[in-house]
């Protein structure tokens, strides 16, 4: 009888560490999600993207970089379609301007799916702390029915 009064309490404290374990990753997926959307904002990369509201505005959203790093991509392959056939037999030459444009696209394009790739961690890190508190609020509730039952036998 006992054994299963201390048992259903220490299924109901791990629920309680599973709920704030669970809110300290929505924590903080949020707030890495806001320093990465400030750090988009403050390079203010705009690229025009077709389409509705995205036009024009500055990339912040997985979706957008993701698009806009595509975008880039297309043409940066219409400069070459890889380094070494822009290169050839050659040496980057920071003097060339098809050189040049192709290292600045490749560089903002490996920004953009950097940041493609952030901004989906911090969704996973978002998701996987929501399904630790909605687990961790079951686990409770059967704690808080093994505690009950417990006491009434």
């Amino acid at each position: 009888m006992r054994l299963n009064k201390y048992l259903s309490l220490m299924v109901i404290l791990l629920a309680v560490v599973g709920v704030v374990i669970g809110s300290v990753f929505i924590g903080l997926g949020f707030a890495k999600d806001g320093e990465l959307k400030e750090a988009m904002r403050v390079e203010h990369v705009t690229l025009g993207i077709e389409g509705g509201e995205t036009a024009g505005s500055v990339i912040d959203t997985l979706e957008e970089a993701q698009a806009a790093g595509d975008t880039i991509r297309e043409h940066r392959r219409g400069i070459a379609a890889s380094y070494e056939d822009l290169l050839g037999e050659g040496r980057y030459d920071p003097t060339n301007p098809s050189h040049l444009t192709y290292a600045q696209a490749l560089n903002l394009e490996n920004y953009l799916y950097l940041a493609v790739v952030a901004f989906g961690l911090t969704q996973a890190v978002m998701g996987s702390g929501a399904f630790m508190v909605v687990a961790s609020i079951a686990l409770g509730g059967t704690g808080v029915m093994l505690y009950r039952m417990s006491t009434q036998y």
